[in-house]
């Protein structure tokens, strides 16, 4: 639509890649020096919302540049904006409620590298939409980067035939363990009293029951959560029929807390997987963040992460269905 591009310009970032012939990430920027205020973006945005959705889904990525969202306040008017439900975050990671849909990032030390993922891949129901705003810029490192999971699916299957077909038939299970209290010094150091809201283990073990996962209770109190069977890909609607790697064999196979297996308890085959991690990696897609950036991310089309950075490094996060 035309009107749009008086408000909003197509701009450029550095590290942006043409995969399948869309630029990731879309750059949207003020088109006048005079329209970087939160009245105008919000205005702009509250008239065009099919075409955002639209080209959000088309590109995987968007990241708004250059329009001066100074607050968690001001980019919570940006999330509510478009009218998307909220979903609640339930994952390992350590988060902070600031601002009525906003929250902290994974708060996990700055010097580890979060693995790349689907936001809460393995829930019932996860969130569609991601969305990130950057506060502190980090001076070093803290990227986001991004990879296309449909890319992932394409290479893997080239080079893997076997043992995709044989995960796709067999499916996954995963196993998380959490202690009882936060542990803010791990990137996956949420207790699972604040992940199910009760300290009562019967509610906690309904509570995830609900969300597709048993529960076993460890002796130190801490609770090993396993879900499966789940499957290794999947195919959403309005995205080209394109196969996703919707999964996180790599960032849970043989991990400390953590492990992906077949869903015989059976283990994955060890090249594939760390073939897997090669070829995710090399997919990647980054930028630097600016202050006032906001991100939004398919999350249905896309696995994201976080570089290590030097400090300060303050993003901030809401998650839609």
């Amino acid at each position: 639509m035309e009107s749009i591009y008086e408000e909003i310009k197509v701009g450029k970032c550095v590290g942006q890649k043409t995969i399948d012939g869309e630029e990731i990430p879309m750059v949207l920027q003020p088109a006048k020096s005079h329209q970087d205020d939160i009245s105008s973006l919000l205005s702009t945005l509250r008239d065009n919302k099919e075409w955002f959705e639209k080209e959000l889904v088309k590109h995987s990525a968007i990241l708004l540049r250059g329009f001066n969202v100074q607050s968690a306040e001001e980019f919570n008017e940006v999330v509510e904006t478009f009218g998307w439900d909220d979903i609640r975050y339930v994952g390992p990671a350590p988060r902070t409620h600031i601002h009525k849909r906003i929250w902290t990032a994974n708060e996990g030390p700055l010097s580890e590298f979060i693995y790349y993922h689907h936001e809460m891949v393995l829930i019932k129901e996860c969130p569609t939409k991601v969305i990130l705003w950057c506060d502190v810029p980090p001076p070093e490192g803290g990227e986001t980067p991004f990879v296309p999971s449909f890319r992932v699916a394409e290479r893997m299957l080239e080079e893997f035939p076997e043992a995709v077909k044989e995960m796709e038939e067999k499916g996954l299970r995963y196993t998380f363990t959490a202690l009882s209290k936060n542990d803010t010094a791990s990137m996956r150091g949420r207790g699972w009293e604040d992940a199910f809201l009760t300290s009562d283990r019967a509610e906690a073990e309904k509570r995830a029951n609900a969300l597709g996962m048993d529960m076993e209770w460890q002796p130190n109190g801490a609770a090993k959560t396993i879900l499966g069977p789940r499957s290794l890909t999947r195919v959403f609607p309005g995205r080209k029929e394109r196969k996703m790697w919707f999964n996180t064999i790599v960032g849970m196979h043989g991990k400390e807390f953590s492990s992906a297996t077949f869903a015989d308890g059976s283990e994955l085959p060890e090249n594939a997987v760390k073939r897997c991690g090669e070829i995710i990696e090399e997919e990647s897609i980054q930028f630097k963040w600016q202050k006032g950036d906001i991100l939004f991310l398919d999350n249905l089309a896309l696995l994201h992460g976080r570089r290590p950075s030097l400090p300060p490094r303050r993003v901030l996060v809401a998650t839609c269905k």
